[in-house]
């Protein structure tokens, strides 16, 4: 009897926690097909549709507003953040994998010291260095920012990785003919490639995500993000187009979250290496 009682109060838990977890998505997903006269009725039932649902909103968002141009923005920060941020992390993280002795965890817990500088720290002297660059108001000023958060945590990251492949897989191929370089490629890379694919997500959510330095440093519709420009484009004053911005949130939000979902043993193994 007591085995039961703790497998339901652990399901009963689970599922609690799956609701509340799930509750916003569902939110969005239902508010972003309501019409406006089901949706600002309180006399309605919030959880169906009263009325029929609409694609208006949804059309409104890529028709009438600049969401397209945010997408696009953020995609090619994104994967231009993506594709700087593995240049470093990965031989950085291989790198200081192959330290023996203190200076090599030493060096590793220096690097991820750094990831945890909170951002309302940094974008001041940040912003000095993007205005000296004279990069303001461009999507360039974002992906010269974005790095300085996505490498040392996919450093960090990416040095467990490495730390578990085992020395005598490389060794062996070094005796077999292999230079360092062919064995970091044909070896250690293809071993790694679940962190990589792991750094590549955490790398483009945060370029999408970023509220702080996309507010800061950019403040023209054509260069802004998703992040920044959906709320600046979709509240006008005391006007909140809610379906368009519930809408806007889950398109970007669900894949994101999906992704995240499917690599999610491999980020917790990261961490525990």
């Amino acid at each position: 009897m007591k085995k039961i009682l703790r497998r339901s109060s652990f399901y009963l838990g689970l599922l609690l926690f799956t609701m509340f977890a799930v509750f916003p998505v569902i939110w969005m997903v239902i508010t972003a097909f309501k019409q406006d006269g089901d949706l600002y009725n309180v006399a309605n039932n919030p959880f169906i549709y009263n009325l029929p649902p609409t694609l208006k909103h949804i059309t409104f968002l890529f028709t009438h507003s600049s969401f397209p141009t945010f997408l696009r923005n953020s995609a090619f920060i994104g994967v231009v953040v993506v594709i700087i941020t593995l240049l470093l992390a990965v031989p950085a993280a291989y790198s200081l994998s192959r330290l023996v002795g203190h200076w090599g965890e030493r060096s590793g817990i220096a690097v991820f010291l750094v990831y945890l500088i909170p951002p309302t720290l940094l974008f001041i002297p940040l912003y000095q260095i993007v205005s000296f660059l004279r990069a303001t108001n461009t999507v360039w000023a974002l992906i010269l920012v974005y790095p300085t958060i996505t490498v040392p945590f996919c450093t960090w990251l990416l040095l467990g990785f490495f730390k578990s492949m085992p020395r005598e897989l490389e060794e062996s191929a070094l005796i077999d003919g292999c230079s360092r370089w062919q064995s970091f490629l044909r070896i250690a890379l293809p071993l790694a490639a679940p962190g990589i694919a792991t750094c590549i997500v955490f790398a483009f959510a945060l370029s999408i995500s970023d509220y702080i330095y996309a507010a800061v440093f950019v403040s023209s519709t054509a260069a802004r993000t998703v992040s920044a420009g959906v709320p600046t484009e979709l509240i006008r004053g005391d006007i909140y187009f809610w379906q368009s911005l519930m809408a806007a949130a889950a398109i970007v939000s669900i894949p994101l979250a999906v992704a995240y979902g499917l690599l999610f043993d491999r980020l917790v193994k990261g961490f525990q290496s």
